[in-house]
């Protein structure tokens, strides 16, 4: 079976009448169908409340669809207008200034300011509630940067991580 790029999967008329037969049909709030011909008149037959999208509708690029997601993030405003910049700046002690210096200018780079608002509205809110969270996997440790955030409690500059290992 085709899916979109969403994953939802993607009906022929012939799926969709095994489903009815199958009486699951119901288990589906939108289906999307692959050939729109002649749908209407099976939606006014069958008498489902269906309602019924041409996949075409969805056919944007993966890059597309991950711009849209980083750019309409879910986050309270004061995060998304958040001076990440500054905030780690502040947090960062003078000796290790360089070290964040280099690593934010590859989040620049790589467009990953916004996503480092995300992280901090995540560990604010995580310690807000009162929610343990790990202490830090795999390459995220080299990062300084996350380290300021709070993402995880490895200092990576105490331990002498290099952190081009996080940003490869």
């Amino acid at each position: 079976m085709k899916s979109d790029i969403f994953n939802n999967p993607i009906y022929q008329e012939t799926d969709l009448i095994d489903l009815i037969y199958k009486n699951k049909l119901d288990l589906f709030d939108q289906v999307l169908v692959e050939d729109t011909i002649g749908m209407e008149l099976f939606k006014t037959i069958s008498g489902l409340d269906i309602r019924i999208a041409k996949p075409d509708m969805y056919s944007i690029s993966k890059e597309e669809f991950d711009k849209t997601c980083q750019q309409d993030w879910f986050i309270p405003d004061e995060y998304k207008d958040m001076d990440i910049e500054a905030f780690l700046v502040d947090e960062c002690p003078k000796e290790h200034y360089q070290r964040l210096v280099d690593e934010l200018q590859e989040f620049r780079a790589r467009n990953m300011l916004p996503l480092l608002r995300v992280l901090k509205y995540i560990v604010d809110t995580l310690r807000k509630n009162n929610i343990l969270w790990g202490v830090g996997r795999g390459s995220s440790v080299a990062s300084y940067t996350l380290y300021l955030i709070g993402i995880h409690k490895i200092d990576s500059i105490k331990y002498d991580l290099d952190w081009r290992e996080f940003l490869r």
